[in-house]
């Protein structure tokens, strides 16, 4: 899985305590559900907007639920 992270992702993974690894565990084990333009999945107290694009993930945005 190949994450790509927006500069608003990143700064909110920061601003979160949230590292790739928990993004990862959100997409790949999260309840999903389809938005406009992708999914947001959410897993535990974790929630990721992502869109996928080919084998790529572009996480768009990271919060705590």
């Amino acid at each position: 899985m190949e994450l790509i992270l927006t500069k608003h992702a990143r700064d909110q993974m920061f601003e979160r305590g949230i590292d790739e690894g928990q993004i990862i565990t959100t997409i790949k084990r999260g309840s999903k559900i389809k938005q406009t333009d992708g999914f947001k999945s959410l897993y535990s107290y974790i929630g990721v907007c992502y869109k996928i694009i080919g084998k790529k993930y572009i996480i768009k945005t990271v919060m705590v639920e």
